[in-house]
């Protein structure tokens, strides 16, 4: 069934209005008519099952029934993702919201290769915001993970202290027993941080700097994971440890 994404001005107590880009998708490249079925989400907690009505200029659609937060992990994971190079971001925003990632935060390590042209940043950002929306259609997710606004490192390590914990996996961390530890200490209702490094990884002196913001070190086991692989990898194992049935 195809997905759609509102704000809450256009639900109302029995019908829901669409408006912009989606009603030349619904109208013209789905060519969908009235009495069809659709689910329509508020972006942030409720989806809704909805009859399609009227399809012109805009696109109504009449409420069935409603279901809340039930595609959403039980805590926030906020990925700070060092700057991969080429269109890797792209693909890291897609399988982490795909995944369940609630923000992601690009980050300016020093071994990132890329150098970010501020006058090209706002386009970037709109792009990586729609991969997000996309992915979160795909999924099925209730929310839309905001992606932005890029951050230096020690700046997106102050921005984490808001956090319950911060995670930073490390190919020089402890076994597994120390990671295992320290995952099970996340409960739902929490906030986590999640940094990632570039290719190249962390400078020591990075790392240092991370564990005087308290950030944990973690290890992801034996192989060293590529950028593109490490937050995945763990937002899947966070995945696994606390959702519910």
């Amino acid at each position: 069934m195809y997905r759609f994404f509102v704000s809450n001005d256009q639900i109302g107590e029995k019908c829901v209005r669409i408006t912009g880009p989606d009603v030349n998708h619904i109208k013209n490249v789905l060519r969908m008519n009235a009495g069809e079925k659709i689910l329509v989400g508020n972006g942030a907690d409720r989806e809704y099952l909805c009859r399609l009505e009227t399809i012109s200029h805009e696109v109504r659609a009449e409420i069935l029934s409603v279901k809340e937060g039930a595609a959403e992990l039980p805590v926030k994971s906020y990925l700070f993702q060092g700057f991969p190079k080429s269109d890797k971001m792209e693909q890291i925003i897609q399988k982490s919201v795909e995944l369940g990632v609630y923000r992601i935060i690009p980050v300016m390590t020093r071994r990132v290769v890329v150098k970010l042209d501020p006058k090209k940043e706002e386009a970037k950002l709109r792009r990586y915001q729609a991969v997000a929306e996309s992915a979160a259609k795909q999924s099925g997710r209730l929310v839309i993970p905001k992606v932005g606004p890029v951050m230096d490192f020690e700046e997106a390590l102050a921005f984490s202290q808001s956090l319950s914990m911060t995670l930073i996996p490390y190919e020089h961390a402890a076994g597994m027993a120390g990671t295992r530890q320290i995952l099970s200490r996340i409960q739902p209702g929490m906030e986590v941080g999640i940094f990632i490094g570039p290719e190249g990884g962390f400078e020591e002196r990075e790392m240092e700097v991370a564990r005087g913001f308290g950030a944990e070190e973690i290890t992801l086991g034996k192989r060293i994971l590529r950028t593109e692989t490490a937050g995945p990898a763990l937002l899947s194992v966070l995945a696994f440890l606390l959702e519910g049935e």
